[in-house]
């Protein structure tokens, strides 16, 4: 089963994938990346012409309109890179642009990584094909692991090209799309090699507080939302109590069977507050109730755990984007232990709201 990756998706990262060492399934998986990524740049075309074509929907042509307005927003305003990525649209024939597959270790939250020479190693592969991904998905589930794919709306080449507005971006309305130019603008901004935390909390702040910035005060926050910050401290306290199962060192038999205890009473947990103070949570029952495992908590560890370490920073630079640009580019240079280091105390600082 397939769901989508929360947030706008992983990077399909396709540059450090073309230089990888030749092996029989290596040679495979380049040659099928290599040819997705071909496709994608021989059908985009530029935003401006496809507005203007008269076979253009008006709901797309105002949507495309927004895009281009956030665009120069982005650059503007929350000082994100100015080039061409994001100025050309490509209309896909299927619901995803990608399919990512994440892998854990059955006791374990760590994922499986994959090791990339120029974009260094990430926990995910990424598959133009949903039946390529959850065939690897499938053999890796019979090696023992823990696995989840996930669909992907956005693509990124981390400004390595210029990345184009797919039409999957658009599935959940403008705001959503936006959200994802923010979201992928900032990975070209700042990119830091073998950590994907860092990397997606930070973009997915950029993106957070960028929408907050482009709708204005009167629009509503949907991340403020009592109902999605209650549901996300209980996930942390999910993942805390997998880790200490984890670490405990009791015998493989014990162990599985604690960690269906903890994941069923996390499902009954979910059940029943859906009719109380989760209410308009309906849309992840299928991840809790079908997917919901190492694997599928790696979105969630990846791309939410240390944003309020970067909403604290950002209010530590006076709300500046360039003082917070450069300071989030201070972090990223550090030893990684100290890095880690100082976004725990950053995020301490910040409390646990985004």
């Amino acid at each position: 089963m397939v769901s989508s990756v929360p947030h706008h998706g992983w990077l399909l990262l396709m540059l450090g994938t073309l230089l990888l060492l030749p092996g029989c399934r290596t040679i495979g998986y380049v040659g099928h990346v290599a040819r997705g990524h071909v496709a994608l740049l021989a059908g985009q075309q530029p935003i401006p012409r496809v507005a203007s074509d008269p076979a253009t929907s008006d709901a797309l042509r105002t949507t495309l309109g927004e895009i281009v307005a956030a665009r120069r927003f982005a650059s503007d305003r929350l000082g994100l890179p100015r080039n061409r990525s994001y100025t050309r649209y490509v209309e896909l024939e299927r619901d995803y642009v990608s399919w990512v597959v994440v892998a854990t270790p059955e006791f374990s939250l760590e994922p499986l990584p994959l090791c990339l020479p120029i974009a260094g190693c990430v926990p995910y592969r990424g598959w133009f094909s949903r039946e390529r991904a959850e065939g690897e998905a499938e053999r890796l589930a019979a090696e023992g692991r823990d696995t989840w794919v996930g669909g992907v709306a956005a693509y990124s080449t981390l400004g390595w090209f210029a990345d184009p507005v797919v039409s999957s971006m658009l599935r959940e309305g403008a705001e959503n799309a936006v959200g994802t130019v923010f979201h992928e603008l900032a990975h070209q901004r700042l990119y830091v090699r073998d950590d994907t935390a860092f990397n997606e909390a930070y973009a997915s702040f950029v993106e957070l507080q960028g929408l907050r910035e482009w709708r204005g005060a009167s629009r509503p926050d949907a991340e403020a939302d009592p109902a999605r910050q209650s549901f996300r401290q209980r996930l942390q306290a999910l993942v805390a109590d997998l880790e200490a199962l984890y670490g405990s060192n009791q015998e493989a038999s014990a162990m599985r069977a604690a960690k269906r205890s903890i994941l069923a009473a996390f499902r009954a947990e979910f059940r029943q507050r859906l009719a109380q103070d989760w209410r308009g949570l309906e849309g992840h029952s299928r991840w809790v109730e079908d997917e919901l495992n190492n694997a599928a908590l790696q979105p969630f560890r990846l791309y939410e755990s240390q944003v309020p370490a970067f909403a604290a920073l950002f209010e530590r630079e006076d709300r500046d984007w360039h003082r917070f640009h450069h300071a989030a580019e201070r972090l990223g240079r550090l030893p990684p232990a100290r890095r880690r280091s100082e976004l725990d105390a950053l995020r301490a600082a910040a409390g646990s709201t985004p």
